[in-house]
């Protein structure tokens, strides 16, 4: 019976509408409307609530470090910026971590590389002919160039279908995205040992432009020669 009473048809019940005279307040609240509403209304009212027992039941003796830690700014509390928390040597093993986790990245694009070539070497450019042909006279001779000149002339890469094309496309263009990207891990790997380089003790100076025996873009350092013990 449920079955059937659920075939019936139904009346299909609409919502009143907001009158003509109240066109002015927007849109008729609904019950669904009022009930998002009226749950965000005592929501507050309770944080509210909250906040006031909180602020009733203080303890003006209280103190914890983030008093004289941090910072007001517009009702806000920000704390205060720190100082560097690192010793140099800290640091240096940061940048040394760093490194050779630029190292191992440059080693793997450098694989990726390789092996892209490998599969793409040669792919656009015809085969030399290297086969060597005997005749017994000059008739014969005749005969096989005309017979090799029909082959050259048949169809080669021409006919590969458009999905093996893209493909190949899409290869050559990962190779060269792969190759810039590695020219990036190098420079920075070139700037991050220079900086380590740097680091450690001992005078130095940077050499002038005519200084250079041979020119680069990146600066470059002399250290003084120091006796060793």
């Amino acid at each position: 019976m449920s079955s059937l009473r659920n075939a019936l048809p139904r009346r299909a019940h609409k919502e009143r509408a907001q009158p003509e005279a109240r066109k002015k307040f927007g849109i008729l609240e609904k019950h669904k409307d009022y009930v998002v509403r009226a749950r965000a209304f005592h929501r507050k009212e309770e944080i509210i609530r909250k906040l006031r027992e909180k602020a009733a039941l203080k303890n003006p003796d209280e103190f914890y470090f983030k008093m004289i830690n941090s910072t007001t700014v517009g009702g806000v509390h920000r704390p205060k910026p720190e100082a560097n928390k690192y010793t140099e040597e800290e640091l240096l093993l940061l940048k040394n971590k760093d490194m050779g986790y630029i190292l191992q990245s440059m080693q793997s694009e450098k694989k990726k590389i390789k092996k892209l070539s490998s599969t793409l070497h040669g792919l656009d450019a015809k085969r030399p002919n290297k086969h060597v042909y005997f005749a017994e006279d000059r008739e014969e001779a005749k005969e096989i160039r005309s017979r090799i000149g029909e082959s050259s002339n048949m169809p080669g890469l021409d006919n590969i279908p458009s999905r093996i094309k893209k493909k190949t496309a899409s290869s050559y263009r990962e190779l060269e995205e792969r190759k810039q990207r590695l020219q990036k891990l190098e420079k920075l790997y070139g700037d991050m040992a220079l900086q380590k380089e740097l680091k450690k003790p001992g005078r130095k100076r940077k050499l002038r432009e005519n200084e250079i025996v041979n020119p680069t873009s990146q600066p470059v350092y002399k250290w003084r020669a120091q006796r060793k013990r």
